[in-house]
């Protein structure tokens, strides 16, 4: 049996690493006595699998784990009480939103997501100048920046991969510098790009702010679908970021 769970990070847990919070679910799934399956050879892990990794620091409304159980013992499991017995032993903020039975079959979220929505805070810029400059961003037929790659510098067209920008307003009150806040949606495939990424090509370059994952997208045969939705929906003013 495969179960995905869908989870939250958020507040000060968005400093602990992806291979961190994979460590931490390992041991929480085995404090919860699920009958974990076990990969095969010298050293036996469970059977666990992350979708897309957060870059340390990003926070998120929708993170995914799958994680493969034994077979018959999980058919006596409760599928839908998981998520009220894995938040307690989950650090504060992650919170499991949600556990559904899923085929094996079904793609890895690696493959099967497409496209990512985000909340970047870009400080130091109004609204009004951010609105211009987002603009002429998106009016450019190519938009290339640097990346390093196994070690050497590449030169990549990004502009692809940007499915939408909009500046929806100020940021909070409470940070340190006066800012503007974008939602983004930027694609995964067939190379991923970061929010700090999109702000290189705006000019002048912005650096990024507080950094919140809203959504990853997976589309087939023109559907577009979560990988698993929240059991209730956040509106958009409990989406941003405070």
């Amino acid at each position: 049996m495969r179960i995905r769970f869908r989870f939250t990070k958020l507040g000060k847990v968005r400093f602990t690493s992806h291979r961190d919070i994979a460590r931490i679910w390992e041991r929480s799934l085995r404090r919860a006595e699920l009958p974990l399956a076990q990969t095969e050879g010298f050293s036996p892990r469970p059977k666990v699998h992350f979708g897309l990794a957060l870059s340390t620091g990003h926070e998120s409304l929708g993170e995914y784990i799958d994680v493969d159980l034994r077979e018959p013992e999980a058919e006596s499991i409760d599928v839908a009480a998981l998520p009220a017995l894995l938040t307690p032993l989950l650090p504060i903020g992650v919170d499991v939103e949600a556990a559904e039975v899923i085929d094996r079959k079904e793609p890895s979220l690696q493959q099967a997501v497409t496209a990512c929505t985000w909340q970047i805070e870009v400080p130091g810029i109004e609204p009004g100048a951010l609105v211009a400059d987002v603009a002429r961003m998106l009016a450019a037929p190519t938009l290339e920046i640097t990346r390093e790659r196994k070690g050497q510098a590449t030169v990549d067209d990004i502009r692809p991969a940007i499915r939408s920008v909009e500046v929806v307003g100020p940021t909070p009150a409470d940070r340190f510098e006066s800012g503007s806040v974008l939602f983004a949606e930027l694609a995964t495939q067939p190379r991923g790009l970061r929010p700090a990424e999109l702000l290189i090509a705006l000019v002048p370059p912005r650096q990024e702010g507080r950094v919140r994952r809203l959504e990853q997208w997976i589309e087939l045969d023109g559907a577009r679908r979560e990988p698993l939705p929240a059991a209730t929906r956040a509106t958009p003013a409990d989406r941003l970021v405070s």
